[in-house]
């Protein structure tokens, strides 16, 4: 449900932001790592550290304004 809207960030985005998607069923040690509890759930770094996390359903604009 999100993956469209991830997808349309990255286009908008461009190179300002790097997107990934991760399948969690794959990469369980990562979900571990980020402590993934449900899905979907977005993580947003800068600087290297983890600013903001999301879990469920976002909005969009949500998830642009803490992009900024």
């Amino acid at each position: 449900m999100m993956s469209p809207i991830i997808d349309e960030i990255a286009v908008q985005l461009g190179e300002k932001v790097k997107v990934g998607k991760v399948n969690v069923d794959e990469n369980q040690d990562l979900a571990m790592e980020y402590g993934v509890m449900s899905i979907p759930t977005i993580v947003i770094r800068k600087n290297g550290e983890i600013s903001k996390t999301f879990v469920g359903v976002r909005d969009k604009n949500e998830i642009l304004e803490a992009l900024k």
